[in-house]
């Protein structure tokens, strides 16, 4: 892992820290209208300020540069670019230029996202990721996108974790817009996997030099044992959790076995002919977010059982039972397993030989307290120290992996569960907006220095 060619960064996401969510022509989001309906998000927490990060961005560049870090991930806001009628909108546009030169003035490369879930209301409304049409709106917005900053932008990564977008978001209900239906999640899942197609092409067309990418975040999944049921029913959720993405956009198809086994909630009528073709774009690296594993047993319920007992929401996921994690846990809940992210990595690289990966996402939230000597953060400081490790042991054993990107620079709004949970390696005070560096900060800075 040298400094010169090894990408050390941190990584945020445009609704949970920018704010300022009236002003600079930005068009309301699906996130701005889910926040703001009761009972969505814990303590009715929404993103109308968050980090307040827009009028704040030279100082969280000025964290940037003292940490260290040669790159750094953020998204742009949809609706921060575009206006209603999906024309440029200068006012965000130059927001984002300004980002963009300090960022490049400090020898910190910008690595920016277009999609990270915060998609305009007005394409909601008229169907959101459930319209075919949302597709194609994607790609006009991301050719506007590139022509406006990849003279000083090479990196585009088209989607962050479409998994959360069409899933939590259409078959869950946890994330916006809020949907409880398995069928629309699979249509949603596809049309993603469509506009991420159709954007790779887009950005091709402004930018034929660019490093194009795609982040999604890679399950973990293993079988409770070693029972045949068991380890049927980890491939089953890997194929909905994992391989509805790599499958269509690295290979050009989805996987077997996925169509039957989802046939109870669709046809898949939605998918057009060309469609595969166009999913499966060349890409200059896959960018990978991981936090934690899973483990599932077998569900010994036939399907009908399960509708009967979980209601018409059922879906595929529900033919499995997950393992309660083991602790040491961190403050989502989830369990913390480096070994995995290394199997992850090394799954990946035997799949699709030859394909540079990045982490594009990892990190922890923990029960940060703020004292009069700072904020000591140990435990997230092990974690991270323990995945930069396991990421090291894939790569010696030949993963081509060219980044490590920390989430997240910045405590933040984290979606459903609002400012209850703390990722970052600053603390955010979000009634003053005063920022201080954790250990974990100051730790990771120190990291990157060595090497």
């Amino acid at each position: 892992m040298k400094t010169d060619s090894f990408r050390w960064g941190a990584a945020t996401a445009s609704y949970q820290i920018e704010g300022a969510v009236r002003e600079g022509g930005r068009q309301p989001s699906i996130w701005d209208t889910f926040s703001h309906t009761p009972g969505r998000v814990a303590h009715g927490d929404n993103g109308d300020v968050a980090c307040d990060h827009y009028h704040r961005w030279a100082e969280d560049v000025g964290l940037l540069a003292d940490l260290g870090v040669n790159a750094y991930r953020f998204s742009l806001a949809w609706g921060r670019m575009v206006d209603s009628a999906g024309r440029p909108n200068q006012a965000g546009i130059d927001f984002y230029s300004r980002l963009i030169d300090a960022l490049l003035q400090r020898n910190i490369t910008p690595v920016v996202t277009l999609y990270h879930w915060d998609l305009p209301q007005i394409l909601d409304d008229a169907g959101g990721w459930l319209n075919r049409d949302t597709a194609y709106r994607f790609a006009d917005y991301a050719a506007i996108a590139v022509a406006q900053l990849g003279d000083r932008v090479n990196d585009w990564t088209t989607l962050n974790e479409p998994w959360c977008s069409s899933f939590l978001s259409y078959a869950a209900g946890q994330h916006a817009p809020g949907h409880t239906s398995p069928g629309e999640a699979l249509r949603a899942a596809h049309h993603l996997n469509l506009a991420h197609g159709l954007g790779v092409q887009a950005i091709r067309s402004e930018h034929s030099n660019a490093c194009v990418s795609v982040v999604c975040n890679l399950h973990a999944i293993f079988p409770a044992s070693d029972s045949t049921a068991d380890i049927a029913a980890a491939e089953r959720l890997r194929r909905v959790g994992n391989d509805i993405w790599t499958g269509p956009m690295l290979d050009g198809k989805y996987p077997a076995g996925l169509m039957d086994e989802t046939a109870a909630y669709s046809d898949w009528s939605f998918v057009h002919d060309d469609d595969l073709a166009i999913i499966r774009q060349p890409l200059d690296a896959f960018g990978v977010n991981y936090y934690s594993s899973s483990h599932v047993f077998a569900d010994k319920r036939t399907l009908t059982q399960r509708i009967a007992d979980a209601g018409p929401t059922c879906w595929v996921a529900d033919y499995v039972d997950f393992k309660t994690p083991s602790g040491p846990l961190t403050a989502m809940g989830w369990n913390i397993d480096p070994a995995a992210l290394t199997w992850l990595l090394k799954d990946f690289a035997a799949r699709w030989p030859g394909l540079p990966v990045f982490i594009s996402e990892n990190g922890a939230a923990f029960d940060d307290l703020v004292t009069p000597d700072g904020v000591h953060d140990q435990a997230r400081i092990d974690y991270i120290e323990a995945h930069i490790h396991a990421v090291e042991a894939a790569m010696a054993s030949g993963v081509p992996v060219t980044g490590y990107f920390v989430w997240s620079l910045l405590d933040n709004f984290e979606w459903a569960l609002g400012f209850s949970r703390r990722f970052g390696l600053v603390w955010v005070d979000y009634a003053t907006q005063k920022r201080t560096p954790k250990d974990s900060y100051t730790w990771y800075q120190e990291r990157i220095s060595r090497h």
